[in-house]
Parts: C-alpha cells; structure tokens; sequence
C-alpha cells in the first residue's frame, strides 16, 4: 500500500501546495489551504501506463440517428420570463445551478416553483440548512401543499444521487452543494474536492435518469459562485440572483445556458406572498421621479427587455484634495473614465468636485449605452438645469467624446413611447422621428444642459 503523505489544496482554485501558507499564490485567495492526503503519490508515475491497457474503443453511432428533447419535455416554473429566461422552461435531465447572496430569496423561489409543478409532477426537495419544521412553515407560507411534493434532510451525496437514480421524481431540488460530502472522501464540506465530487456524482445520476435537479450554491464576498471554476463547467445553466436583499428589485440572469440565450432576464419583487414578476418595472421606476437636476431617464435593457430607469448626479465642491468618485448600481471604473472624457473633451472641470452617481430602484447597469444618460446627468447637476421632461436619453460614449450607436434602439423608443416621452436623446444613426439625433458630447452638453 502507497504511504500517504500530506498535502494542502486550496479550496478556491484548487492549487496544491506541500506545505501550508496563508495566501494562496495563484489566486490570491487568503486562509484558503485545507489539508488533505495523497495516497496515490506514488503511483503517479504508472498511472498513465495502466489506463492505457484499460481502455477499450468506443460505441459511436451516426449524427442522425441522436434523439432529440422535445419542447414538451419542459417543466413550467409558474413564472413566464423565468421560463424564458431557462429557454422555455426546466428541461427534463438537465442540471441548474442557482446562486446569489444569503436572504436574496433563493429558497422562495424554489419553493414557489416546487408548489406549481407539484401540480401534475413529482418533486422532491432535498435540504441539508434548514430543518423539516422551516420547509414546512414556507410551504404553507407560499401555498405548496401537494401531496406531490416531498421533503427529505440530507448531507450525504451518495444518498441524494442513489435517490435521483431511482427516477421517481421528475425534479429535484438541493439546497445546498456547500453542505454536501461523499463519504469516500474525508475532507470538509465546502471544499474543492468535496463540491467538485459532489457535483459530479449527482449530475450523473440525473443525466441516467432523466431527472431535471436544480443546485443551490453558495457565493463569496464579492458576489461571485464559490467554490471551483469547475463546478460551473460541469452544470448545463448557471443561474445568478442579483439585487438588494433588502428592497428593490431582483434579477435572474443565466449566465450559462446549454439550452437557451444569456442575454435574457426575469425581474421580480418581494411581496407577503412570495416572490412576484415584475410586470411594467419602467412605470414602477418612475412612479416617484421628480425632474430636478441631475436627474435623467436613461432607456436602457435588461437582458432583451427594455427598460426605464432614473439616472441621479450629484456633484458638490470636493473638501479634500483628492475629488471622491462615488457609484451606486454603475460600474466606478467607467463613471472615473467618463469623467476623464467630460473633462477632456468638454469645458467642464470636475477635478476639485465630488461625483455621485445613482441608479434608481436597486439595479446594476451593464449597459454601455447608459454613457450618454450618465454624463448628461453629472453635466445637468453641476450646471443645476433640468433636462426636459418629454425626453429619455441612451447612447454609448467614446473616449473622443463621439456619441454610438446603442444595441437595439427600436425596443428602447418603443417604451418611451409607451410612458408618455416625446423624444429621445440619441445617436445620430439612429432613423426614427422620435430621435433626437447627436453626434458628439460637447454639442449635446450646449445644446441640452447649459443653453
């Protein structure tokens, strides 16, 4: 038998180091290092060697003789731009994972979407967190009272994929992969081996059964999936819930989906009875808007749905010597480059002024034709005129100051023309009436905010 020797894995990469040290060296990570055992060690060597002589040639069959999933073999979430967003719905033996920040309201969800294909599915929910007592509390809470719906406490992978492989469900929920561990393997949950392991085992198992199985994960500080990469890799959608815990609105995006688009997005809002669509988000936005400076209605997309958000500057004389730059629900690093732009390319000075940026109703812009909105706002707060009333304004920035076009500007005239606006603030290769069409930042400043 190979001696064991000690070794150390790091539970956000997966590097391995001989001995421990506090900051991973590739990923930076720090008090990553978990301690494990190598017994294979020795075997490394002749490893290659024996799986060549193990190996046997493979059963192919032609291209046209593969099956295909119908659209019928979809599960409906009880949510239409959730479907949508999940490329029609929950196709039966994929593998979902489903992440965002801690109370964002992933369990809801879950267990509205178990109570409605509870209706004519069966379905099992699997919780290695909370009690039977909580589950059932929400269950009632959310009206999921099927006797189609089971609940089963679990932490032992092995047991959950044995379950999944008997195919007696059509979905399987697990809530959640950190909690997870294969009894093979003697490390601590949550860590690399475990989570990638884990992973593995039960998608096998819903891939052979047939079985659709959504994955509750876990993400860091930064808001991104914890755990390896590789996780990731192996699943057919990634999921993330974004937004403020706290109010707001909160957005499904698919940052990976084998079987539909990511530019897609399923907006929701948190009400007694659960989690609710979002049906008319630009008029909710709005709702409490009053037009003052710095203010700018901004029609921008969250993924192919078009939407109206409220820009807010505000920009006050710095007391320090170094200006503060702040951003809330935009990206800093391009509200700084905006800044740079503005005062390059304008007769703006904005060295000796606090910025303040903020987007209206908790949502994170990803969308770049929002420059324009951004800096007709900072320019209207330092000026302290308003923009009229009757225009909405989109447009991507270049560093010369040059107005671009924006990515599907129909849909955006489209809802502003729905809300009431009479014009828009826009690109010049935009052709529409409703446009009213720029070409460079500095005109557009003279002619809108400092007339």
């Amino acid at each position: 038998m190979a001696k064991s020797h000690i070794q150390y894995s790091c539970q956000q990469c997966g590097a391995i180091y001989k001995n421990w040290t506090g900051r991973c060296n590739k990923c930076g990570a720090w008090s990553s290092l978990i301690q494990q055992f190598d017994e294979n060690s020795r075997e490394e060597k002749s490893a290659i060697g024996r799986s060549q002589m193990s190996g046997k040639p493979l059963d192919f069959v032609s291209i046209n003789d593969l099956e295909v999933s119908s659209e019928k073999d979809r599960l409906s979430t009880g949510f239409h731009d959730l479907d949508t967003v999940l490329g029609g719905g929950i196709l039966l033996g994929s593998v979902a994972l489903l992440a965002g920040q801690p109370g964002i309201g992933k369990s809801t969800l879950l267990m509205q979407i178990c109570a409605t294909i509870a209706n004519g599915h069966k379905v099992l929910y699997i919780s290695g967190e909370e009690s039977a007592g909580q589950i059932k509390l929400r269950a009632i809470r959310l009206g999921a009272d099927s006797d189609n719906l089971k609940f089963a406490s679990s932490t032992s992978a092995n047991d959950i994929a044995k379950t999944i492989e008997e195919g007696e469900f059509d979905l399987v929920i697990v809530d959640s992969i950190q909690t997870l561990t294969i009894a093979e393997i003697a490390s601590a949950p949550g860590g690399v081996s475990q989570v990638t392991n884990c992973g593995n085992l039960i998608i096998r198992a819903a891939k052979l059964s047939d079985t659709a199985v959504i994955i509750v994960g876990h993400v860091t500080k930064e808001g991104t999936l914890a755990g390896p990469k590789v996780l990731e890799h192996l699943v057919d959608i990634v999921l993330n819930f974004e937004g403020d815990r706290y109010g707001g609105f909160k957005i499904i995006r698919a940052i990976k989906n084998r079987f539909g688009s990511t530019t897609e997005a399923a907006i929701f809002e948190m009400n007694q009875s659960g989690l609710a669509e979002v049906e008319n988000p630009s008029a909710a936005l709005l709702a409490e808007r009053q037009n003052t400076d710095g203010s700018i209605i901004l029609a921008t997309l969250e993924g192919t749905r078009p939407i109206l958000v409220e820009i807010q500057a505000l920009v006050t004389p710095t007391n320090f010597g170094y200006p503060k730059r702040t951003a809330s629900g935009f990206d800093l690093n391009r509200l700084n480059l905006l800044i740079a732009v503005i005062e390059r390319r304008t007769k703006l000075k904005l060295n000796d002024k606090d910025v303040f940026i903020n987007v209206v109703g908790g949502l994170k812009l990803q969308d770049s034709a929002a420059d324009l909105a951004v800096c007709l706002a900072i320019a209207s707060a330092v000026a302290g005129r308003k923009l009229s009333e009757d225009f909405v304004v989109f447009g991507e920035v270049g560093l010369g100051g040059e107005v671009r076009s924006a990515f599907r500007p129909d849909q955006r005239i489209t809802e502003a023309k729905k809300l009431g606006f009479a014009h828009a603030i826009a690109p010049a290769t935009v052709k529409d009436k409703f446009v009213v069409p720029v070409k460079d930042l500095r005109t557009t400043l003279i002619d809108y905010v400092n007339e």
